[in-house]
């Protein structure tokens, strides 16, 4: 089983089968980022939250990725100041998973099924991604990156989640303690919930290249941290929000860099 897992974390290392168009939410009234398959009906969507003064940008690698496993993701540039409303950050993820049901994509051969609804954000993003999945009952899955808390908090939300959801925390986080933040989000889960260890990640090491907001917070971007990030997210979706069983296995063991500290058995209430 152990050489399965790690023979789909090297399969979804790399892009998938799709091309990916790169779009701008701008269009359709909020500004952001929307990365899409070239063409499909029917497809799952995922909106994205940024982290802590981080522009979506930082996260491009992620979402594109994504998006060449068949996903359309979005990813809002709103609430980005220092004092940004995380209730209001939680609306728009909301927000964006509108326009995607709600709008033909692409050149009109691009369209999302209100049934395959998924969230998912860093830092901050990924607190109001549990803020957001507790009052939109479309929500099929939901992942966190090194998530933190967030007013009201998340992790009282995170018991009125019932959907599946994936935590990764980061062992040398000094901004969100990988035992506190998101282990306890994942405890508090209402539904299913695996929270897995990323030893060596900061919490910047999800992110890509290089911000001015490196110099405010510890950390900076780490290709092995981005690497699992994308491998552990897109098993995960395609399995919760495709139907897929292909990569379950993945998802059941531990990976190299990425141990399961709590299984979603152990999380159930």
């Amino acid at each position: 089983m152990a050489n399965k897992a790690k023979h789909l974390a090297e399969e979804l290392s790399r892009k998938g089968p799709h091309r990916v168009l790169r779009g701008d939410l701008a269009l359709v009234g909020l500004p952001g980022v929307v990365f899409t398959p070239m063409a499909g009906l029917g497809l799952a969507a995922i909106a994205f939250g940024h982290g802590w003064l981080q522009p979506p940008q930082r996260y491009h690698g992620l979402l594109r990725h994504l998006a060449s496993w068949g996903f359309v993701v979005a990813a809002p540039a709103t609430q980005r100041g220092p004092l940004a409303s995380h209730r209001l950050f939680a609306a728009d993820l909301s927000t964006v998973l509108d326009v995607c049901v709600g709008v033909r994509l692409g050149n009109g051969e691009i369209s999302v099924d209100e049934g395959r609804l998924g969230l998912a954000g860093h830092s901050v993003g990924g607190g109001c991604a549990v803020l957001a999945a507790a009052s939109d009952p479309r929500v099929r899955a939901v992942a966190t990156l090194a998530a933190t808390q967030t007013k009201p908090f998340s992790t009282d939300a995170a018991s009125r989640c019932r959907m599946p959801s994936l935590h990764l925390a980061a062992g040398q986080d000094l901004v969100a303690p990988a035992v506190g933040h998101a282990g306890l989000i994942a405890s508090n889960w209402g539904g299913e919930a695996q929270l897995r260890l990323l030893r060596k990640a900061n919490h910047l090491g999800f992110t890509e290249g290089r911000h001015w907001s490196n110099l405010v917070l510890p950390g900076k971007a780490e290709h092995g941290t981005q690497r699992l990030a994308k491998i552990l997210l897109t098993a995960f979706f395609l399995t919760h929000l495709t139907g897929s069983t292909r990569y379950r296995p993945l998802l059941a063991e531990d990976i190299k860099g990425a141990a399961i500290e709590r299984d979603e058995d152990e999380l159930v209430h």
